[in-house]
């Protein structure tokens, strides 16, 4: 899951409500500024955002990604609910990581995107090589940073040890 907020504070709050649903996190990435667009600041009442990537480790069936992205974006209507914003708090990405690439999924449609189900497309984020990350034209732009690479390789090698 990638979770996006502007207060800290929101960040462990958002981690609870995950865990009661998909178990116990694994790994969990530092905090990262997210300065790459203003696109969710606009959304989120104009606050600095940070970005943090948290991995869960049960395993999940891949065909549940939709299904998951629904019940991420009931989770972030709840935190706005809970804690009386006008604005959208936090922003809930979950993704899947298979051996060879990384899976976000979205509610927005575009021409590289696949639709899964009930309005939510599978949006193919890179490709792992051997040791490295393999950045694609539609690559987000804080993806493409190395920044985030090392928790992904990480996740990676995790994910390939438990299916063995």
């Amino acid at each position: 899951m990638g979770v996006m907020a502007g207060e800290p504070e929101i960040f462990s709050v958002t981690q609870e409500e995950l865990v009661n649903l998909w178990g116990p996190i694994d790994l969990e990435s530092d905090v990262f500024p997210f300065t790459y667009t203003d696109y969710y600041s606009k959304q989120m009442g104009g606050a600095s955002l940070m970005r943090k990537f948290i991995s869960f480790d049960t395993l999940i069936a891949p065909e549940t990604l939709s299904e998951i992205k629904m019940t991420t974006n009931q989770i972030e209507e709840k935190m706005k609910t809970k804690l009386q914003s006008p604005h959208r708090i936090v922003n809930i990405d979950p993704g899947l990581i298979n051996d060879s690439s990384l899976i976000m999924a979205t509610v927005k449609d575009f021409a590289h995107r696949v639709p899964l189900q009930q309005g939510i497309y599978g949006h193919l984020e890179f490709l792992f090589g051997k040791k490295e990350i393999r950045i694609l034209g539609w690559t987000y732009p804080d993806f493409r940073k190395k920044t985030y690479h090392p928790f992904f390789l990480k996740v990676r090698k995790k994910y390939l040890d438990q299916i063995k």
